[in-house]
């Protein structure tokens, strides 16, 4: 090879070294261009787009300096930096400065409360999907994750809504910076019945969430939603004067698989004895030996005497016979209770003078002596006759009772419209208990606190609610989203449905008596 082909070589090779280091210097220079503009972005608290310069096809190919190079921490679909980030971060002196940002947000003032609602399943309104769900506190709609293309940051560039809320973690974020807020202002919005004991159960989370469940079982849900419901309902710093049930009611549709659905009435004493096993069996709970906050509460015990009875069509010297019979002499056994069915008297088909329906009346304690002992009622099956009689053995802290108002057969349901007289307080259910259980029952008298009343037709009817407010002792009606006060002497005229009665301790008993 000739001196000048050496020559000319040579100069080659030192032209594309050159080259690849101007690369190199240039790829780092944009870098730290890059760098320091985010830099000026952050102190300034506002939202600024880097714009990436193109890059020439040599410096793309160019191979990694040997030496470290400021990194430039990018939004990524993760919602939470990874140690790496955080430690280049510290390394740079970076966190400092993004912990003045977090606590010092420019973006607060732009949160509208009036039209944040956390009641709706927590889905992306784009992509209608749970993953990384965040809230707008600007408009409220909810998006996906908050990294590059993310539906959330395309959301706060198009429409400069800076502030969101991961729905998860219940952490605040300002996008598209993608920095953390930390202020105490925004503790309202991370929010969270008349049964106190089950109400505080619910309220702390920690007393349920390490329930171990089978894979795959929903019914745990029922229990997560009903938490929820309690604690945005007795949350002391609600924004709202409402609280929507809505993702209650989805996870009752999912759990009951059906039976129960938003757009149908169902029959409230069905919802509330399938609320109630349910949410004893999620919470763990077995029929006889494993208890929860459910049975605690409102489970009591009672004896059922069981007598057969021989067919009616009988002759009556066989009927005599057969009552000598071991299969016709009359059993017990011991049975628990969630609540009491309290049957009414068949209702008058005859008119008053007026032509109008006379609507009976009863009083409480005579449909209560179903549960004295003595009292018999004949039970009819299709094949069988059989006569029972009931006798309380343990008194529950809060009693429920099931006025039966609807007679159903292959045909149509029939409503019965006798009103049940009651007091509101002291209701001594002493008598009703067997004589060895009474002295173990020092407390047994009970208050009003809730009661449901169902007005109109079987079918078309409406439900009415009436609640103590045990503060100020005043009674509320609500219906819907209205409430209203209500007198006392009002809610005993109503056709009674479901009843809540709370046992009194020793404290209120000693004030009543005073």
């Amino acid at each position: 090879m000739s001196s000048r082909s050496k020559r000319e070589s040579r100069g080659s090779a030192r032209g594309k070294r050159e080259s690849e280091s101007r690369s190199s210097s240039g790829r780092v220079k944009r870098e730290r261009d890059r760098e320091r503009e985010l830099e000026a972005a952050s102190s300034r608290g506002s939202p600024v787009r880097v714009k990436r310069e193109a890059e020439p096809a040599s410096a793309r190919e160019a191979p990694a300096p040997a030496y470290p190079v400021v990194r430039v921490k990018r939004e990524r679909e993760a919602d939470e930096d990874s140690e790496p980030e955080r430690e280049v971060r510290a390394k740079n002196g970076r966190v400092d400065s993004e912990d003045r940002r977090s606590r010092h947000c420019p973006y607060l003032d732009t949160i509208n409360r009036s039209v944040l609602d956390f009641d709706f399943e927590k889905l992306c309104s784009i992509s209608l999907s749970h993953i990384n769900a965040y809230a707008c506190l600007v408009c409220g709609k909810y998006f996906q994750g908050r990294g590059l293309k993310s539906h959330a940051y395309i959301h706060s560039v198009q429409f400069s809504h800076h502030v969101f809320l991961n729905l998860h973690t219940l952490k605040f974020y300002c996008l598209p910076d993608n920095y953390e807020i930390i202020d105490s202002s925004l503790e309202d919005i991370t929010a969270l019945s008349n049964v106190p004991p089950l109400r505080n159960y619910f309220l702390e989370e920690d007393n349920y969430k390490t329930i171990k469940r089978p894979p795959g079982d929903i019914m745990f849900l029922l229990v997560q939603r009903f938490g929820e419901l309690m604690r945005k309902l007795w949350n002391p710093r609600n924004f709202k004067a409402h609280v929507s049930p809505h993702e209650m009611l989805q996870a009752v549709v999912l759990c009951s698989k059906k039976t129960f659905q938003i757009t149908k009435q169902g029959d409230g004493v069905d919802f509330l004895s399938w609320f109630l096993n349910a949410l004893h069996s999620a919470l763990g709970g077995t029929k006889k030996k494993k208890k929860t906050i459910v049975t605690d509460v409102f489970q009591g015990s009672m004896r059922i005497f069981t007598k057969k009875l021989p067919h009616p069509d009988l002759p009556a010297e066989e009927k005599e016979q057969l009552l000598h019979n071991d299969e016709y002499q009359e059993t017990m056994v011991e049975s628990t209770f969630m609540y009491l069915t309290l049957d009414l008297p068949t209702a008058p088909l005859y008119k008053d003078e007026k032509e109008q329906l006379i609507i009976p009346q009863v009083p409480l304690f005579n449909i209560l002596a179903k549960f004295n002992g003595i009292t018999e009622k004949e039970y009819k099956t299709y094949k069988e006759n059989f006569l029972k009689r009931f006798q309380l053995t343990k008194l529950p802290p809060y009693l429920i009772f099931c006025i039966k108002r609807f007679t159903k057969n292959n045909f149509f349901v029939e409503k019965n419209p006798t009103i049940v007289n009651f007091p509101i307080t002291n209701v001594d259910l002493r008598e009703y208990l067997s004589e060895e259980v009474q002295a173990v029952h020092k407390n047994t008298t009970y208050d009003l606190i809730a009661n449901i009343v169902h007005d109109g037709k079987p079918s078309e009817g409406s439900y009415r609610i009436h609640v103590l407010h045990h503060g100020t002792g005043k009674w509320y009606e609500l219906q819907d989203l209205q409430v209203t006060d209500i007198l006392p002497q009002m809610i005993t005229l109503s056709e009674a449905y479901i009843q809540i009665w709370k046992c009194r301790d020793n404290d209120e008993t000693n004030q009543q008596g005073a």
